[in-house]
C-alpha cells in the first residue's frame, strides 16, 4: 500500500513564462506535442538553480521556439509570481510528484524578428505546431487548469503589448 501525498503540502515548481507578441499584437502559441487534444500554450519552463528569471525566460524561449534573444525586446515582467495547481490526477505523474503546480514569473517580449526564425523542431521539442493567436483565442485553447493564470497574465500585459505593437 502506497501513501498518498497531500498536494497542498507540496511546493510550487519555480518557473518562467513568456508572452511573445508580434507587431500585429498577436501572441505566440504552441500546440503541446504530448497532448492529443487541443492544448496550446505559451513558452514556459523551469528556472535552473542559480539562474535569474529573465535569463531563464530567454533560455526557455530559445529552447522551445528556436528564437534567439537578439530577436526580442523585453518589455515587462509580471509584478508578482503567479501560481497554478495541477489537477489531482496529474500531481503524482508530473515532475516526479515533487510539486503541486507551478509558481511563474512572466515576461512580456516583443518579437523583432521574422517568422522564419521560429523553429519548434528543437533538440527536445515541446510543440507540434505553432501559430500567432489573439489572446482570447489562446485563453480558450489552453488546458482548463491554466486558464485563470493566462487570464491574469493577459490582464496585466494586454495594455502594454497593444500599445507597443
Amino acid at each position: 500500500m502506497t501513501a498518498t501525498v497531500d498536494p497542498l503540502k507540496l511546493p510550487y515548481r519555480p518557473c518562467v513564462g513568456v508572452v511573445l507578441f508580434n507587431p500585429q499584437g498577436l501572441v505566440f502559441a504552441g500546440q503541446r506535442i504530448d497532448n492529443p487534444g487541443p492544448a496550446w500554450q505559451m513558452p514556459q519552463g523551469g528556472i535552473d538553480k542559480g539562474e535569474k528569471p529573465k535569463v531563464a525566460a530567454l533560455r526557455e524561449l530559445g529552447e522551445e521556439t528556436g528564437i534567439p534573444a537578439d530577436a526580442v525586446e523585453v518589455v515587462a515582467k509580471s509584478a508578482d509570481w503567479l501560481t497554478y495547481d495541477l489537477p489531482d490526477d496529474l500531481v503524482g505523474r508530473i515532475w516526479k510528484g515533487r510539486y503541486r503546480g507551478q509558481k511563474q514569473r512572466w515576461f512580456l517580449l516583443k518579437f523583432l524578428g521574422e517568422d522564419s526564425q521560429v523553429n519548434i523542431a528543437t533538440a527536445h521539442p515541446e510543440f507540434s505546431r505553432w501559430a500567432w493567436m489573439e489572446p482570447d483565442r489562446l485563453i480558450e485553447s489552453i488546458v482548463p487548469f491554466k486558464r485563470s493564470l493566462y487570464e491574469a497574465v493577459f490582464a496585466e500585459f494586454r495594455p502594454l503589448f497593444r500599445a507597443g505593437s
